[in-house]
This record gives structure tokens, C-alpha cells and sequence, in this order.
């Protein structure tokens, strides 16, 4: 079982980095093994013809996909699919193997745990129609904050692998203002300091970056599992 890990795809704006990287692998991969997206796909998109376009270059890789929320997804249409579970935590099937992990959930892959919490705040969004092409729910409820941090503490507040869209707030404050996004990055921040994993991963920002040894912003490369 592999795991890739990849940054905002935007729609098919983004995706040529996932189509080349599959082109030029050497590696065999199946539906066994993970893509996974940590936010802003496009999956469930604002443009019926773009997002079918996305779901037919998903569709054919040799692997299955994951992904997280952003704040750039069209979550009418994504929070419409039935929730099911899903090697231990509660997932939207978009289709067979294209799969959005919701927030606040921990899911347990060949004995590999990862907790995934979605959601960023749009700093664009007064250029955009809510409704349309921004909505309210980019950012998290109350309950998927209570949820995250009962199945955190189910888990001994301990897992593998951190997946999210933003990032704690004391990385953010080195990136951006945390302009709309301070109450989620706050929560964030808070698991930094309680959990026990071996790394994180976020999106979001539209940069590769290695924060430090244990925190990893991923946007144009394609990267394994440290």
C-alpha cells in the first residue's frame, strides 16, 4: 500500500502536476494504493463541466483518491452525498474510489492512522457570490470541532499522520494574517500541542514548504509519506 500526497488541484487548473507525476512513474501503483488531495480539488466543483472533466482524470488513475475539504469546494453539492464509514471514520463516496474524508475523523489504512480536518477560510471570497462560488460551511460547525477532538481523545491523542486544508496558528501567523480563519487555526493549534503523530500535512497556501522537520505544505510537488 502507497501513499501520495498532494497539494490544491483547483479543478483541472491544477491537476497537470498529478497527470504528469502518474505519466512518469516508473512504480506500480493499483486502486490499493492512496492519492491524496489536501483540499481544494474541484471534486464537487462551482462548474458542472469542470468538475465532470476532474472526475474522469481521477477516475482513470492507477490509484484510488482521497481527499480533504478546502474552502474553494462547492459544499452544497459535496455535503449531499450520503455519509458512510469507512475504515474507521465517516466519509462522502463521490464515486467507487474517489472519497472525501470529513472533518474530525481518524481512519486506519493497513494499520497507518491519519486524522484529517478540512476547511480554510476564503480570503477572496468578497469577490465571490455566496451560495455560488463561496459558502459558509468552508468553515467548520461546532459539532465537527467537538467531534475531532472526541475521536482525539478516543485515540489517546495519538495518531500517524495529520491531514489538513489550513495549519496551526503558529505556523499560519509565519505565512498570512489569519484574517476570518483565527477560531479554526486556534483548534489546530490546540492539537499541535496535545498530539502525538509523526507528521502533518496541509494545503492551502499555494507553496512547497518545509516548515520544519515534522510540518510539510505541499501545492505543486507530489510527495510519499515520510
Amino acid at each position: 500500500m502507497k501513499f501520495i500526497l498532494s497539494g490544491d488541484t483547483h479543478g483541472t487548473f491544477d491537476l497537470d502536476k498529478i497527470i504528469t507525476f502518474f505519466q512518469k512513474q516508473n512504480t506500480t501503483y493499483t486502486k490499493e494504493d492512496y492519492l491524496i488531495i489536501c483540499g481544494d480539488t474541484g471534486i464537487c466543483g462551482y462548474s458542472e463541466t469542470e468538475e465532470t472533466k476532474v472526475r474522469h482524470i481521477l477516475r482513470n488513475l492507477p490509484v484510488t483518491t482521497l481527499f480533504i475539504d478546502g474552502n474553494h469546494e462547492d459544499f452544497e453539492k459535496l455535503n449531499a452525498f450520503p455519509v458512510e464509514k469507512w475504515h474507521g471514520g465517516n466519509v462522502h463516496f463521490i464515486e467507487k474510489d474517489i472519497i472525501h474524508l470529513m472533518r474530525g475523523q481518524i481512519f486506519n489504512l493497513g494499520g497507518i492512522t491519519f486524522f484529517t480536518f478540512g476547511g480554510a477560510y476564503s480570503p477572496d471570497r468578497r469577490y465571490r457570490e455566496e451560495g455560488i462560488s463561496w459558502f459558509p460551511e468552508e468553515l467548520p460547525s461546532r459539532q465537527e470541532y467537538l467531534e475531532g477532538w472526541e475521536n482525539l481523545q478516543k485515540s489517546g491523542f495519538k495518531v500517524d499522520y495529520i491531514l489538513t486544508h489550513t495549519a496551526p496558528y503558529s505556523l499560519v501567523t509565519q505565512l498570512r494574517d489569519v484574517e476570518g480563519e483565527y477560531p479554526l487555526n486556534l483548534f489546530l493549534q490546540e492539537i499541535e500541542e496535545k498530539i502525538r503523530y509523526k507528521h502533518w500535512y496541509f494545503g492551502h497556501f499555494h507553496r512547497d514548504m518545509e516548515l520544519d522537520e515534522k510540518h510539510t505544505g505541499v501545492y505543486h510537488r507530489l510527495l510519499p509519506l515520510r
